[in-house]
C-alpha cells in the first residue's frame, strides 16, 4: 500500500475554505477515500448533513464505513457529479452551504494497477472511473481515427508530439490491438525525441492524462456541475475546487470570473461602487500546497485551489 494513498490534498485549506457551519448542508462531489468528507462530517452537528457523490462503486463500501464511524448524517450518491442538480432536486435540497471538488484520479484508483491509470504498471488499458461505463481507453486507442487521437492528445494532454504518437498508434494496431498500458507506453517512447525520454517527467504522462479525461468526459462534466453547484449556494455558501492540471484550473477560473465580474458594456457609464456583485473570490491568488505537504505527498505538487462565495 502506498504511503500517500489516504492523504487528502490541501485538507486544512479546503476545510478552512468551506467555512463550515455545524448545521449546514455540504456536498463532496468527489468522495474517493472520504479524506475530505470525513473532516467535513466531523464538524457537522446532528442538524447538518453531508452529501457525497462517487461514481466508482468499488470505492464506496470502504468510504461508507469510514464515515459511519464518525456520524450518520451523511448520504452517498453513487453517481457522477454531473447529476448534482437533478439529485439534489429529488432530495428536496434547494440550497447548500458549501460544495467541494477534489478533481483528478483518486489515489485508490491510481494505486490499483488493474485500473489502467498508471504508466508505471502493466495493466489492461481501462481508465474508467466508473467500471459500469462501456467506453474505455482500449476503445479509444484501438478504434478512434488518427485525427481523433491527435486531437485528444493535443487538446486534453497539451502534448507537443500528438501527431507522431497518434500516427504510430494507428500503424501498430493494424498488426494487433494495443491492449495494455505498457504497450502504449512503449509506443509513446518510440514516438518522441530522445531528449524527451531523458526528462524528469515521464514521456507518457500527457498521453495518459488525455486518455483519462476523454474516457471519463472530465472537463465537460466539471463545467456543467460547477455551474450547477454555484447556483445551489445560499448566502455565504462557498464552492471549493482543487484541480491538478491547467485544463481543469482554466475551467474553474473562467467559471468563477463569469460570476464575479459582471459583463457591462464599455460605453455604459457605470461606477464601480454602483455594481451589485452576487459572488466574490475568497482567494484572489490561487492556493497551492506548501513544500512540507509536497514532501509528504508528491501527488499534491500540482494542486491548485480556488474558492468562490455567494454574497
Amino acid at each position: 500500500m502506498s504511503e500517500t494513498r489516504h492523504i487528502p490534498v490541501l485538507l486544512k485549506e479546503a476545510i478552512t475554505g468551506l467555512n463550515i457551519k455545524p448545521d449546514g448542508i455540504y456536498i463532496d462531489c468527489t468522495m474517493g477515500g472520504a479524506g475530505h468528507a470525513a473532516e467535513i462530517l466531523k464538524r457537522l452537528s446532528d442538524k447538518g448533513h453531508l452529501y457525497c457523490f462517487e461514481r466508482d462503486l468499488d470505492i464506496i463500501p470502504g468510504s461508507r464505513d469510514r464515515l459511519a464511524g464518525i456520524a450518520s448524517n451523511f448520504t452517498i450518491i453513487p453517481e457522477n457529479f454531473i447529476n448534482l442538480k437533478a439529485r439534489m432536486a429529488e432530495l428536496g435540497v434547494r440550497q447548500v452551504n458549501g460544495v467541494l471538488y477534489d478533481l483528478g484520479v483518486s489515489s485508490l484508483q491510481f494505486d490499483l494497477a488493474e485500473r489502467g491509470f498508471s504508466y508505471h504498471q502493466d495493466a489492461p488499458l481501462d481508465m474508467r472511473m466508473d467500471r459500469q461505463q462501456i467506453l474505455s481507453a482500449y476503445d479509444i486507442v484501438n478504434y478512434n481515427s488518427y485525427e481523433q487521437l491527435k486531437d485528444i492528445f493535443a487538446r486534453y494532454g497539451e502534448e507537443r508530439f500528438a501527431a507522431q504518437i497518434a500516427r504510430r498508434i494507428v500503424a501498430t494496431r493494424e498488426k494487433k490491438p494495443i491492449a495494455t498500458t505498457m504497450e502504449l507506453v512503449e509506443i509513446v517512447l518510440k514516438s518522441v525525441p530522445p531528449y524527451v525520454r531523458r526528462q524528469d517527467s515521464h514521456p507518457a504522462k500527457k498521453v495518459f492524462q488525455a486518455l483519462r479525461i476523454a474516457v471519463n468526459n472530465e472537463l465537460e462534466n466539471l463545467e456543467v456541475s460547477l455551474n450547477d453547484a454555484i447556483t445551489l449556494l445560499g448566502k455565504g455558501g462557498r464552492t471549493v475546487v482543487i484541480s491538478f492540471h491547467s485544463l481543469e484550473d482554466r475551467i474553474v477560473k473562467q467559471t468563477y470570473r463569469k460570476y464575479t465580474e459582471p459583463a457591462i458594456p464599455r460605453d455604459l457609464p457605470v461606477r464601480e461602487r454602483d455594481i451589485i456583485r452576487k459572488y466574490r473570490l475568497v482567494n484572489k491568488r490561487v492556493i497551492e500546497p506548501t513544500e512540507t505537504e509536497i514532501s509528504v505527498n508528491r501527488r499534491a505538487r500540482s494542486a491548485k485551489m480556488r474558492i468562490l462565495e455567494k454574497l
